[in-house]
């Protein structure tokens, strides 16, 4: 009697947890195609792709109220792109010196980083506008990078001090012991050894870009449209090209947690709990 009573709670906690993380992407996926879809029907009354085809630029129609996302898409992966590399030529030295060297108020510097989401970001980004709109940033491509960038070194810097401080300093010790130098103690052996952490750290920061919504509003409105603006912009008024959208930003996310999955070692991640 024990054993069916775990094994039905095991059964409905799968059915929970299924229906909580696969529920709504069935439901994005239904209203992505639904022509027509109307209360009390459980499913969708009639089925079209002219929302997909509209999106990726293979049909051009103006009944059906949906654009193409072709150009928005490819910007807000180049932007993601950029933000990257530019983000974790900052996080890799800055999060490498604040975990293996004694740095004063190293722990108040690394807290710093956490600033852009300590506050509300409304009134960040509003004032950061303010000094854009001075100097020539606001709705430019470089304004919307640095927004991206101060955003995502949130984790940059974070999993990669993280992923430093779990390789033992007696390897380094070691490779200096021979004759190696720093550099060539951190190039040969804790940048390997970093690898998988590294790779993740990139990974949060090309979703944190690609997805970032409040700061590219502020900053690059009316000029830069990237994705997440494109959404935001159809939601109120066509739920099914609003779908296509957001099942298209999902699957960067799907494919890179399935990749961080299988090459991030645990340990890597302890230090931000």
């Amino acid at each position: 009697m024990k054993r069916i009573l775990k094994k039905s709670a095991e059964l409905a906690l799968l059915v929970t947890v299924f229906l909580i993380v696969i529920g709504p992407m069935v439901s994005l996926f239904l209203w992505s195609v639904a022509q027509k879809w109307y209360w009390p029907h459980p499913l969708p009354q009639a089925i079209t792709f002219d929302y997909w085809a509209q999106a990726l630029g293979l049909k051009t129609s103006l009944a059906i109220g949906a654009v193409s996302i072709v150009s928005a898409f490819t910007l807000s992966i180049l932007i993601a792109l950029a933000t990257v590399v530019i983000a974790m030529a900052i996080a890799i030295p800055a999060g490498y010196a604040l975990a293996k060297y004694k740095i004063p108020f190293g722990t108040i510097i690394l807290f710093l980083f956490l600033l852009p989401n300590a506050f509300p970001q409304q009134p960040v980004f509003v004032n950061i506008l303010q000094v854009f709109t001075k100097i020539g940033l606001s709705g430019t491509i470089p304004g919307v990078m640095l927004i991206h960038i101060l955003v995502g070194l949130v984790y940059g810097v974070w999993i990669t001090n993280a992923t430093f401080r779990s390789i033992p300093p007696s390897m380094e010790e070691a490779a200096r012991s021979v004759g190696a130098t720093a550099f060539k103690a951190f190039y040969k052996i804790s940048l390997p050894l970093a690898a998988p952490g590294l790779f993740s750290s990139a990974v949060f920061v090309f979703l944190t870009s690609l997805d970032e919504f409040t700061g590219t509003f502020f900053i690059g409105l009316p000029f830069i449209n990237t994705l997440p603006l494109t959404l935001y912009s159809s939601s109120g008024y066509n739920m099914q090209f609003a779908s296509v959208i957001a099942l298209i930003l999902l699957v960067p996310s799907v494919i890179f947690m399935l990749l961080i999955q299988k090459v991030l070692k645990a340990e890597y991640v302890g230090g931000m709990g």
